[in-house]
């Protein structure tokens, strides 16, 4: 049974920075796509950002191109996601998933396993 679990969530102020980390139980980075998603409260769950298993590709939404960066170690079975110039209108709670398909997909059904999930607020 594959479990990630994620971490390193918290509150921080606008313009600050914060690392993400989802730690997978078995070895399915080099199998998986591996998708970063986050819900605000009242809003539906969105995708924000994902890597192949090969690690040669990756996807981003535009709201956070050239602040948000998707990274993986291997050999920790652990995929990052850096947050740099936080806004207010990141607060979420963000999930990582793992999703069998070869390029990922921005559609959060088709993702095969989650995390619980780690809450990040930034304040103005």
């Amino acid at each position: 049974q594959v479990q990630l679990v994620e971490s390193g969530g918290g509150l921080v102020q606008a313009g600050g920075s914060l690392r993400l980390s989802c730690a997978a139980t078995t070895r399915i980075l080099s199998t998986y796509f591996m998708g970063w998603f986050r819900q605000a409260v009242g809003k539906e769950r969105e995708f924000v950002v994902g890597i192949t298993r090969t690690g040669g590709r990756t996807d981003v939404i535009d709201s956070v191109k050239g602040r948000f960066t998707i990274s993986r170690d291997i050999t920790k079975n652990t995929v990052y996601l850096q947050m740099n110039n936080l806004k207010p209108d990141d607060t979420a709670v963000y999930y990582c998933a793992a999703s069998s398909r070869r390029y990922g997909s921005r559609v959060s059904d088709e993702y095969d396993y989650w995390g619980q999930g780690t809450q990040v607020t930034v304040s103005s």
